[in-house]
């Protein structure tokens, strides 16, 4: 029951916290300077069919009742209509959500599979040549601009050894029959290679360094000492019994890598013209398409959301000791 009511009340924290981050979106691109319109309406159209226009788009009503109609459509699922395109903003989104989906998961599985097995390995090693010349390769790679490291990948992988195409998702006229076949065919994968490895270059020293550092005091427990007087190897020692219990505060840093890559992914995007939410964000904005920025604002804050949701429901679960209050 206890359970039950910390998800409940996280829920509802979450919940706030998602109201507050939609009002804040509305408002924003609301109250800029100039007309959102402005560069959809044309010089020659007249006072009635500009004010046809703003109205069509529900701009001639005052502020308060504009955030209550938002906040109605929000709750039908109804994001608005893009100026740009002409289409509902939500089928804009979802046709892209995908895309950013697949190379920020891909790439996250790359960085925290090889980040703890490196981690915990450079821990093993403690003070060994390795890890003297590991850890500042790591911080290397960590401060170096996503942007930066994008365009040295495809200058030396694409333009200049010619293995992995420059950017997009498939071949010029390739058709698929399903999303199903164009996700799994060797085409989308050559594609995401590059931005997957970008973002995955970058965030691996999180997981690693926060591995490494978790190992380094677990092997200082007495548990582990326990371990090794029992006589058992050190694989099974490293593994078993440390890694394993190193491991809890990584697993729930996944959720803050999700944002942080989320925010990587507008950068990377544009770099590999990956039709992603980034790079429509970016559109979206330069093009002063409010409605459709505001959308894609908005799924990325949801889906942080409900990843640091599931991180808490996850350390909970894994973590007998962790009670909620």
């Amino acid at each position: 029951m206890s359970h039950l009511k910390a998800v409940a009340s996280r829920t509802l924290q979450l919940a706030l916290v998602l109201w507050a981050v939609v009002t804040i979106l509305f408002l924003m691109f609301r109250l800029m300077p100039g007309n959102p319109m402005a560069a959809y309406i044309d010089p020659t159209f007249t006072v009635e069919q500009q004010q046809a226009l703003m109205a069509q788009f529900g701009l001639d009503k005052p502020l308060w009742e504009q955030y209550f109609i938002y906040l109605g459509n929000l709750l039908q699922g109804e994001l608005g209509q893009s100026f740009r395109y002409r289409e509902p903003v939500a089928e804009r989104i979802f046709a892209l959500l995908p895309n950013t989906l697949i190379l920020t998961f891909s790439s996250l599985f790359v960085a925290y599979a090889f980040g703890i097995l490196a981690g915990a390995y450079l821990a093993w090693r403690r003070g060994s040549a390795v890890e003297n010349a590991a850890i500042p390769l790591v911080l290397m790679t960590r401060a170096m601009p996503e942007f930066w490291l994008g365009m040295v990948l495809l200058a030396v992988f694409s333009f200049w050894l010619g293995w992995f195409p420059a950017g997009g998702t498939r071949p010029a006229g390739a058709d698929y029959d399903s999303l199903w076949a164009l996700y799994t065919s060797r085409d989308f994968l050559s594609y995401l290679a590059l931005p997957a490895l970008t973002l995955a270059i970058y965030s691996q020293g999180l997981p690693l360094l926060l591995m490494r550092s978790n190992m380094l005091d677990v092997m200082k427990e007495d548990f582990v000492t326990m371990a090794r007087i029992k006589g058992l190897s050190n694989w099974t020692v490293v593994v078993r019994h440390a890694a394993r219990n190193a491991l809890l505060p990584v697993m729930t840093s996944f959720a803050i890598a999700v944002g942080y890559q989320l925010q990587g992914n507008v950068v990377v995007e544009s770099i590999f013209s990956w039709p992603g939410l980034g790079r429509e964000l970016v559109n979206a904005v330069s093009a002063s398409d409010y409605p459709l920025a505001q959308g894609a604002f908005l799924m990325i804050a949801v889906v942080v959301i409900l990843m640091n949701l599931i991180a808490d429901m996850l350390y909970a679960l894994l973590d007998p000791r962790i009670s909620h209050a």
